[in-house]
Order: structure tokens, then C-alpha cells, then sequence
């Protein structure tokens, strides 16, 4: 089958750092389903693993973890699925990606693709759908409404990088299944534009002081941050803008944080991995497989949009090394994603 992988890491504008190649087409056994893949999308967690991860001698590591895609076959312990499904899943770091004609994966981190999109559009989805689901109602525990009967609380979330993968889709959650009311960052116009489309109530931009921003609003105090990028540089604000008791929530990695300074308020902070569940083989790991079936329906619905921010065409890897450039500069909005072999 084709594949797109690399075998030591290497600079992106390294013609090496990703190239074309031929692996045997895995079988399925036990909770996997074999995936025919139509779609992906690519994600900072490509190109750190890329950065960083040196495959084992003589093999091939293959990157990807956003896929849209036909069932082809099943293992002997699967339930939830059967051959011809059309299904979407961010997939596992243990294992091999979705940069590849055929993959495995387990069916308890997998959902039932959207009917109403496209599978370029569903696969901007699965990774950052579970990370914003898990972050807003496991981490922050903001309280999950129905989307017809959203009332307004005294819950005020910060969105810190809203423009982003995660952020655009956690800011469509906010507004939709919960009461909050959302701050989003955003520190150009093109990206304030796109935020506010997608449901933030304000924007502030995050390249300019943010207390004295948010003090403006005269909407009172944050009680919620999602910080998903930059925390070491926020977090004094964090600790200034949050109520007693606030919560914060983060996915990036900052190599020191002073939580000393969260002490005074009890302020608490969490981390999301959207990972964890399969990592570990989680006892609530099928929890995944609820959520993007969830999504599905709220995007079947219309209480939820694709993401997509860039279709960089087909499956290869000159269209992936250039996929990994535009993610390496943080400037991308939304998702890229691409689409057919």
C-alpha cells in the first residue's frame, strides 16, 4: 500500500523529511477495524513527532492521526462497526498513522463519519473535536447543555489561540452546549473574523496586554481559561484575570510553569491529552468513540461546522511536507487537510 513516512527526523524543507513509500497492507484482529483512508488532516502533533521521534532501525515511521475513511475489515472482538461503514477517528500515538492507503484502529476511539460532510471536511475534525469535548466538559467541567436550551450563566471562558485547530472548534462548543460567555483571542483581523463566525462573544487580541482588554468588556471576571498555546507567557495574566477558585485548562507543552502563583486564588490547572484514553488503555476508553458520534450528530444537526481551513490536495508527500511548513509557522487558521492517494 502507499504510504508517506520518514526515517530519521530532519528539517521540514528536507525533501527526506517525509517521502513517498510502500509498506504490506496490515490485517485487522481483535477491537481493530482496517480502514480504507479517503481523508486526513494534519496537526501540530505531526510535526513534533516528526521533530523528535527517531523510528526503530530499519523502519519507516508513519505520521497522521485525523483520518476519514471506509471500513474494509473487521477484528473478531469488533461491535460497534462492519465493512462499508464510513467512519472518522483521531487514531492512537502507539501505533501507525493515517498517512497511509490502509490503517488500524481500535473501534472504541472511532465514531461514525458525519452524513452531511464531505470526508475532507470530517476529517478536520476528530483530534480536535475530542481535545476541545474532553478539555470544556472533563477538564473545566463547564456544564453540558442541550443546544436548544442554552441559558446563559455566570461562566466567562477565555479561549487563548482560538483560531486554531482546537481553538475553532472549542469556541463552536462553548457557544452551542454550554452558557459561557466566550472570550477568544486572536491577533489578526483574519482571524478575529473567523472566530467571531464560528460564536465567540468577544475577541481580544492576545499579541497586546490582556488584562486591561478583558477589563474593558465590563463583563465581570474569567472563571474558565483554555490556553492552548503559550501558557508560560500567559500565565501571570491567567492568575490576574481568573476569579477565586477559576479554572485553567491547557494542551501545549511549556517547559517551566510557576503554579506557586495560582495558590492564592486556588486556582486549579489541568491538563488535556486527547491521547491519554488509548495510551493507557484507558477503563473509559470507548468514551472516545461516544464523543465523535456525538459530534457527528451535532454537525448533522447544524449546531457545529467543519474546520477546515486549507485543502492542500492529495495524499503524498510533497503536499505534506508543505502541509507540516504551514503548521511549523503557527500562522495556519483552522485545519489542512487533504484528500485521496
Amino acid at each position: 500500500m502507499k504510504a508517506i513516512g520518514y526515517i530519521q527526523p530532519l528539517p521540514i524543507n528536507n525533501s527526506d523529511a517525509l517521502i513517498n513509500i510502500d509498506l504490506p497492507q496490515p490485517k485487522a484482529a481483535g477491537h481493530d477495524l482496517l480502514v480504507k483512508v479517503n481523508a486526513i488532516a494534519v496537526n501540530p502533533v505531526d510535526y513534533k513527532i516528526r521533530q523528535n521521534v527517531r523510528p526503530s532501525v530499519g523502519e519507516y515511521k508513519v505520521l497522521g492521526w485525523d483520518a476519514v475513511g471506509e471500513v474494509v475489515a473487521t477484528g473478531e472482538a469488533v461491535s460497534h462497526f462492519k465493512p462499508g461503514d464510513k467512519v472518522f477517528y483521531a487514531g492512537d500515538l502507539n501505533r501507525q498513522g493515517s498517512n497511509a492507503e490502509y490503517q488500524l484502529v481500535d473501534e472504541r476511539i472511532v465514531g461514525h463519519k458525519p452524513k452531511s460532510l464531505s470526508d475532507s471536511e470530517a476529517a478536520a475534525l476528530p483530534l480536535t473535536a475530542i481535545t476541545a469535548w474532553e478539555l470544556l466538559f472533563e477538564r473545566l467541567a463547564i456544564k453540558q447543555l442541550s443546544p436548544t436550551h442554552v441559558q446563559p450563566t455566570n461562566d466567562i471562558l477565555l479561549i487563548v489561540g482560538a483560531a486554531g485547530g482546537v481553538g475553532s472548534i472549542l469556541v463552536q462548543l462553548a457557544s452551542k452546549l454550554t452558557g459561557s460567555t466566550v472570550i477568544a483571542t486572536a491577533s489578526r483581523e483574519s482571524s478575529a473574523t473567523w472566530v467571531k463566525k464560528l460564536g465567540a462573544d468577544y475577541v481580544v487580541d492576545h499579541s497586546k496586554p490582556l488584562k486591561a482588554q478583558i477589563n474593558a468588556l465590563n463583563i465581570g471576571q474569567v472563571t474558565h481559561v483554555a490556553s492552548l498555546t503559550h501558557t508560560d507567557s500567559y500565565l501571570d495574566d491567567y492568575a490576574e484575570l481568573l476569579a477565586p477558585a477559576g479554572k485553567i485548562a491547557l494542551i501545549d507543552d511549556p517547559e517551566t510553569l510557576d503554579i506557586a502563583k495560582l495558590k492564592p486564588k486556588s486556582i486549579s490547572l489541568h491538563w488535556e491529552f486527547m491521547f491519554t484514553r488509548s495510551m493507557f488503555a484507558a477503563a473509559d476508553i470507548s468514551e472516545q468513540h461516544h464523543i465523535l458520534n456525538n459530534i457527528a450528530d451535532l454537525v448533522d444537526q447544524g449546531h457545529v461546522q467543519t474546520t477546515v481551513g486549507k485543502n492542500l490536495g492529495l495524499i503524498n508527500a510533497e503536499n505534506l511536507r508543505v502541509a507540516h511548513q504551514e503548521l511549523e509557522s503557527t500562522k495556519s487558521i483552522g485545519k489542512i487537510v487533504l484528500e485521496g492517494f
